[in-house]
C-alpha cells in the first residue's frame, strides 16, 4: 500500500491500508476507530466503498457494512456527537489482506474523486442537508440484505451511499445533489429487483 497526502478519499484509503498492515484481521470497531475521527461522512463512505469493492463479494460483508451505516445514519438523525457501536457488530472482522487488496484497487477511483470534487455549494452539506442524506441512506441500506441474494446487486445502493459519504467528507454540495439523485435511482432500481427477484 503506497502512502501519500492526496485528498479526502485518498487519505481514507491510506488510513485503512495502514490499519490492515498492522494486523491479521480488520474489525468494524477498528474501522470506526480509524476513520471516525474525521466525522460522519467517512463512516458512510468507507463501509460503502468496501461493499462495492471486490471485498463486497464475500457473503455477509455488504450487509455488515449496511448495518454499520444504518447505525451511523440513525445517530446523525438523533444529533449525537459521537458514534456508538454494539459489541456484536464492532467485533465482526474480515482478513486484513483482503482489506489491503480492496483499498489498492479502490485507490485510482479515490484519486479521480479527489481531483474532481470538493468545497462547492457547501450549504448543501450542512446539517439540514445531512439529515436528508441520512434518511436517504437509511432507505438505501434497508435494500442491501435482500439484494445480497443477487450477485453484486448490493453494490447498487451502496454506490449511492458512497457518493453521499464522499460529498459530506469533501464538503461538496454538487456531489451531494448527485448522490441524492443516485439514491433515488438506486431505490427505484433496487426495489424493482427485490420485488421481481
Amino acid at each position: 500500500m503506497t502512502g501519500g497526502e492526496g485528498g479526502a478519499a485518498q487519505r481514507l484509503m491510506d488510513e485503512m491500508g495502514r490499519l490492515a498492515e498492522t494486523r491479521d484481521e480488520v474489525s468494524v470497531g477498528d474501522l470506526v476507530g480509524v476513520v471516525g475521527h474525521r466525522g460522519f461522512g467517512p463512516l458512510f463512505f468507507a463501509p460503502a466503498l468496501i461493499a462495492v469493492s471486490p471485498l463486497g463479494a464475500v457473503p455477509g460483508v455488504p450487509t455488515s457494512c449496511a448495518l454499520l451505516i444504518v447505525l451511523v445514519a440513525v445517530q446523525i438523525l438523533m444529533n449525537r456527537g459521537t458514534i456508538w457501536m454494539p459489541p456484536v457488530l464492532s467485533r465482526r472482522s474480515v482478513p486484513a489482506d483482503r482489506v489491503s487488496r480492496a483499498m489498492d484497487k479502490a485507490r485510482p477511483a479515490a484519486a479521480w474523486m479527489d481531483r474532481h470534487f470538493g468545497r462547492r455549494l457547501r450549504a448543501l452539506t450542512t446539517m439540514p442537508a445531512r439529515l436528508a442524506a441520512a434518511a436517504a441512506v437509511l432507505a438505501l441500506c434497508l435494500m442491501v440484505p435482500p439484494l445480497e441474494l443477487i450477485p453484486f446487486a448490493a453494490a447498487i445502493p451502496m454506490a449511492a451511499v458512497a457518493v453521499i459519504g464522499l460529498a459530506i467528507t469533501a464538503g461538496d454540495g454538487i456531489l451531494m445533489l448527485v448522490g441524492l439523485g443516485a439514491a433515488a435511482a438506486a431505490l427505484i432500481t433496487g426495489w424493482s429487483m427485490v420485488i421481481s427477484g
